[in-house]
């Protein structure tokens, strides 16, 4: 006999999933200071069975961040609790900007011109920020978006954008669709990725490399983040997807 429980599941089984994780090998766009991602198979069918040897830095591919990452005595990945990597979503849309000025870095400003718009965003949520950049996977070059000089042109959040979201929005995490938090143009100013560090600092964590924010609506989806639980990690590769109102 069906519960409430299972009603429940019968309800999400009858919306739009949609998968926010890229899939990564070798090949695959990765952070300049990491080797390649290697996978090597073990065992093939003539041996009666078929197993791999997968090495990769925990930041690979669409991935959390726990606040360890960044800031000594916080979290590991495996202290996070199940019902924080299950969240209400909010996109906040920048695609054309990015389009536009690849360098912009997200503001305090923008927030409250984004809730003008679409109204105040509540706490406990998840945020993400949508630029298109995960259209350029899986090219390298297209993610890195060097000039002449050799300088990355990435977008990212602002600190200011970060610490209104956090302190007086009260939301619980953030995801986005590039290598890091900081906007490059932001990283290079200070040498430092101070919006990653003060957003891994509030205790929560993030996920970085995410895909297909362009198919969800600006409110209203949930995001699941299933991710596996190796001990004292600071993150690993994430299998993010969002289920549609």
């Amino acid at each position: 006999m069906a519960n409430e429980l299972i009603n429940a599941l019968n309800i999400l089984k009858s919306k739009t999933w949609i998968d926010l994780t890229h899939r990564f090998d070798k090949d695959s766009p990765h952070f300049f200071m990491f080797e390649p991602a290697e996978f090597k198979t073990l065992f093939g069918y003539p041996d009666g069975f078929f197993a791999q040897q997968f090495t990769f830095p925990g930041q690979y591919g669409t991935h959390i961040d726990a606040s360890c990452h960044f800031v000594e005595g916080k979290r590991y990945l495996h202290e996070l609790e199940l019902k924080e990597l299950v969240l209400p979503l909010i996109v906040i849309d920048q695609s054309s900007r990015a389009k536009q000025d690849p360098n912009f870095s997200f503001s305090r400003e923008d927030v409250i011109l984004f809730e003008q718009q679409h109204g105040q965003i509540e706490s406990g949520t998840f945020v993400a920020l949508r630029t298109d950049w995960s259209h350029r996977w899986p090219s390298q070059e297209a993610m890195d978006n060097k000039d002449k000089e050799g300088k990355n042109q990435i977008p990212g959040w602002g600190i200011d954008a970060l610490k209104f979201l956090f302190e007086e929005r009260g939301v619980k995490a953030i995801g986005h669709e590039t290598f890091d938090t900081d906007a490059a143009k932001d990283f290079r100013q200070n040498n430092a990725l101070l919006a990653e560090y003060y957003v891994l600092e509030q205790d929560t964590y993030q996920v970085e490399l995410m895909a297909n924010l362009d198919q969800l609506p600006t409110r209203g989806a949930v995001i699941f983040n299933v991710v596996a639980k190796p001990n004292n990690a600071s993150g690993f590769p994430v299998r993010s997807f969002a289920i549609l109102p």
